[in-house]
């Protein structure tokens, strides 16, 4: 069942529903999200009907089957991602064809802006793809997350960077 394309679309609430089902193996549990019904009545991420409007995309195939998503949030002269992918998908070789969608999108969306990302630095097969589609680290630090401070790195996106 590989795509032979991936898209993204503005997230519709029915993507959204279908990722708080997710479960990710440990330790990628960190990534899950809160129930659907808790996400709308809370109005967190993309529970926010004009949040998942302006900052959310869906990641599609051409049969229109959610294999992802990422939130493009603003910040001055900087989009920050925020991403995940369908846990049946990770680590099955996806993973830069789901990252180049989301560059591609951002770019076209964001021209003018930086691209960056926040990942943990234990995570090292988000790291290798994020290197592969041209993001290099460029700052590392704590922060808090649902379990604690943990160490994360701040990469940003270079397309010549994709060389190493």
């Amino acid at each position: 069942m590989v795509p032979e394309s991936l898209s993204a679309q503005v997230m519709h609430e029915d993507h959204a529903s279908e990722i708080c089902t997710w479960v990710y193996p440990a330790p990628y549990d960190i990534y899950g999200f809160l129930p659907w019904e808790q996400m709308k009545a809370l109005e967190i991420e993309f529970g926010d009907p004009d949040i998942r409007k302006q900052q959310y995309i869906s990641i599609v195939d051409e049969h229109e089957r959610l294999w992802g998503f990422a939130q493009l949030f603003p910040m001055v002269g900087v989009m920050r991602l925020g991403l995940g992918m369908r846990p049946d998908w990770c680590g099955r070789g996806m993973g830069k064809r789901f990252m180049q969608t989301i560059v591609d999108e951002t770019r076209l969306r964001h021209p003018h802006h930086e691209i960056d990302l926040e990942v943990l630095t234990w995570n090292e097969r988000a790291i290798r793809t994020y290197r592969y589609v041209g993001f290099r680290i460029t700052d590392t630090y704590e922060r808090l997350t649902p379990d604690g401070m943990a160490l994360f790195h701040c990469m940003v996106y270079e397309p010549q960077a994709n060389e190493e």
